[in-house]
């Protein structure tokens, strides 16, 4: 397959030396499966250089941006930058999802897994950009597309915080009672199966949210009620 990378590189502002850098960032697991003629290897190599350059780059930047902050603040903003749902949303941002190589199969998943595979794809591009380029073109894009856009607004709506914790201080002052959490529905083969977990005010249903565990969905619950509430 041939990849018409020069759009990416254009929102990126980026000309890579090394395109197969960029094509390995791109390249999915699952592709290989079903083009083992395909010349590069996979992205988690890049995604797991990519992981690590990317919390170096936006812990400096968050230790220079608010000098009188404690470690904990600072570790709660970089966990609600750095998780899979933002990633996956600075990946969409930048049209990332058109470039990804993936087989049939996942090309299809249009769920949770599409946004960690997103997520990966954007971390195994940072690992390239580094590569290829450096820290300082990797700080950049990070500013660009992931401080600038979404810093503010993750502070602002209190996404940093546990979304469990934040929804029930809210919900206790406001009106006086707890939010508890029900399983709604599950389903799914026993080692990949999908909760949806409903939030109650008293008996009224608020906000439902799914996962891979009981936890999981209980916190997409929180948050999807704290956006309803806010």
């Amino acid at each position: 397959m041939i990849l018409d990378l020069a759009k990416l590189e254009q929102k990126l502002g980026i000309n890579f030396r090394n395109k197969d850098l960029l094509k390995e960032a791109l390249t999915h697991r699952s592709y290989l499966n079903e083009n083992p003629s395909w010349k590069l290897p996979h992205n988690e190599r890049l995604e797991f250089l990519g992981d690590a350059v990317l919390e170096l780059v936006v812990t400096e930047i968050l230790f220079n941006k608010f000098p009188n902050y404690p470690e904990g603040q600072l570790t709660s903003f970089r966990a609600a930058l750095v998780n899979y749902q933002i990633m996956a949303e600075v990946a969409k941002d930048l049209g990332l999802e058109e470039f990804i190589l993936l087989s049939r199969g996942e090309a299809k998943d249009t769920g949770r897994a599409r946004k960690v595979i997103l997520a990966n794809a954007m971390e195994a591009v940072i690992g390239a950009i580094y590569l290829d380029s450096g820290i300082k073109e990797v700080e950049r894009i990070i500013k660009k597309f992931l401080i600038n856009p979404y810093l503010k607004q993750i502070i602002e709506a209190g996404l940093y915080k546990d979304p469990k914790s934040y929804l029930q201080e809210i919900i206790q002052e406001k009106l006086k009672i707890t939010p508890s959490y029900k399983v709604l529905e599950e389903w799914g083969p026993d080692h990949k199966k999908i909760f949806k977990t409903g939030v109650f005010f008293g008996d009224k249903l608020i906000a439902e949210g799914e996962g891979y565990s009981k936890q999981e969905s209980e916190i997409e619950a929180a948050k999807n009620a704290l956006k309803i509430i806010q």
